[in-house]
């Protein structure tokens, strides 16, 4: 009998699953999948660690499944497909962790009111976070799960980093900077040692550039300054994300545009960033291939906040010895990477387009002052590794 980790990641109409062998190094995979569409027309894929299809099944237009009926379904197939498999634990990814949680935690039922509190902080994201935990502990109470945090890695921080210019019983009260996608980039910390062993020790600039973007400086692999701050509506521009924004401007959406703040929070969180200035598409590879002057200056907006971020954050971690993309857009949009790349020739880029062009790994040349690499990124593994040391004897 094999021990094994599930790891879940859900959102509002999908739920990703990584299954991981529990006693191996790394932990090695086993099989992925997800279950999306699942208001509308669910639709269920799986694969194996080869990439070859083990199992799908479609349940039809108009079939609304939800989270508790894809988890059945997925406990289901992982009994009939995982024969030999006993399930040891449930790791899950959970946007927000607020300012109580830097690391990893068992799930109880006091754990699960205390993340529901937090979901005006990451309104999109947390309540889909936190739905698979509740069902599960009714459907295998005896199994245990564990919350990860996309916050916690960047709570090492210094507070500076942290603090916004409020008064102080509003800091207190948890308004402040907490950094995002923080799973992401303690995986893309975890590996560069074995990539540049240099830029490890020193500073790097971590892209993750995705349908949510944000970026990060590290320094010897610790956050130092992120551009994600209170909520995962800020900094970059995204797919439907309108990332920085003057808070005058939500100002004047309530006082001369009359807007309510339900109908500001649909504008900044899903009808702004990249499809809001393109009126074409959320979608990069949509807008790359595009014509449309709008879907130009998408693209434009994007490349030039990276930009400028990218200088916002050398200036935090004072200096770079190294620039990483990463997530679908760092990893697969060369003519991103590229535009980035060119921009930041003043802080010492050196670019190698042949390099670039075949997808990396490094995309600078050898006499550049700053080394530029293309990494892929791991959540799930880094679920999975967060999982099991929660689940260790003693902690």
């Amino acid at each position: 009998m094999t021990d094994v980790v599930l790891v879940l990641n859900a959102g509002s109409s999908s739920i990703k699953f990584t299954l991981f062998d529990a006693a191996g190094d790394g932990p090695p995979l086993l099989l992925r999948g997800q279950i999306e569409s699942l208001y509308t027309s669910p639709k269920f894929t799986a694969v194996d660690a080869r990439g070859v299809d083990i199992g799908s099944r479609s349940w039809g237009e108009g079939t609304q499944l939800g989270h508790e009926g894809a988890l059945t379904h997925l406990a289901e197939f992982l009994r009939t497909h995982g024969q030999g498999h006993h399930l040891v634990a449930v790791g899950h990814r959970v946007v927000h962790g607020g300012t109580d949680y830097s690391g990893a935690v068992r799930v109880t039922p006091q754990v699960i009111a205390a993340l529901d509190k937090l979901t005006p902080l990451a309104p999109l994201h947390q309540p889909h976070n936190l739905a698979p935990l509740q069902i599960l502990a009714k459907l295998r109470p005896e199994v245990p799960q564990v919350a990860c945090f996309d916050t916690a890695f960047h709570r090492a921080q210094p507070e500076v980093a942290q603090a916004f210019a409020l008064p102080a019983e509003i800091t207190a009260k948890g308004v402040r900077r907490y950094g995002f996608h923080g799973l992401s980039y303690e995986y893309i910390a975890s590996v560069l040692p074995q990539i540049d062993a240099q830029a490890a020790a020193g500073k790097t600039i971590v892209a993750h550039l995705g349908n949510g973007s944000s970026m990060c400086a590290l320094v010897a692999g610790r956050s130092v300054a992120s551009t994600m701050g209170f909520t995962a509506v800020d900094g970059l521009p995204m797919g439907t994300r309108c990332g920085n924004l003057d808070p005058g401007v939500i100002l004047y959406l309530i006082d001369e545009l009359g807007m309510d703040v339900r109908a500001v929070e649909d504008l900044i969180y899903k009808r702004s960033g990249l499809l809001g200035v393109s009126g074409v598409s959320s979608d990069m590879r949509t807008l790359l291939a595009s014509d449309d002057e709008r879907a130009r200056l998408a693209i434009d907006l994007y490349c030039y906040r990276i930009g400028r971020e990218l200088g916002s954050l050398a200036a935090a971690a004072q200096g770079v010895d190294a620039l990483v993309f990463t997530a679908g857009i760092g990893e697969h949009a060369p003519l991103i990477r590229e535009r980035v790349c060119r921009h930041a020739a003043w802080l010492g880029v050196a670019f190698d387009a042949a390099a670039n062009k075949a997808g990396g790994p490094r995309i600078s040349t050898p006499a550049s002052r700053v080394a530029v690499w293309v990494m892929p990124t791991n959540e799930e593994l880094m679920i999975a590794r967060h999982t099991l040391l929660a689940l260790a004897p003693g902690r």
